[in-house]
């Protein structure tokens, strides 16, 4: 079976926009396997509070339930491709359960950077911005 990133499945900006909201459903639906697959081993988070995490940082809070995404829904999805590199730019609205045992709903702005690493597309780079 064809991972979903395949170079062979992934070429214009609609795919790209189609990975990248793979992505995020399988980070509210705590699909591991994908999550693993979709994220390069460089893999760098920003935060919207500043803080960095890497993949398995990240993943790992993730398996645990230390992060909880209930919704992740992005708007319009911006594509820039350069050769092996693209760039995608969205605003969207996550929530998500809280520290106090509640949710907390808010939007941001992404920045998310993807790279080909051995024919399969992954996210290396990710910047979220709180909108205030």
């Amino acid at each position: 079976m064809t991972p979903i990133n395949a170079t062979a499945l992934v070429s214009s900006a609609e795919d790209f926009r189609s990975l990248e909201r793979s992505r995020l459903q399988s980070l509210v639906e705590r699909d591991m396997e994908l999550a693993h697959t979709l994220h390069s081993a460089e893999f760098h988070l920003v935060n919207p509070a500043g803080i960095t995490r890497s993949r398995e940082s990240y993943l790992t809070a993730l398996q645990t339930g230390v992060i909880t995404y209930l919704k992740w829904q992005p708007l319009y999805i911006m594509v820039r491709q350069f050769g092996n590199v693209v760039i995608l730019r969205y605003q969207a609205t996550l929530e998500m359960c809280s520290q106090s045992g509640g949710t907390s709903a808010f939007s941001c702005w992404y920045t998310v950077s993807y790279e080909l690493h051995n024919g399969l597309w992954q996210v290396v780079w990710c910047q979220a911005t709180r909108i205030v």
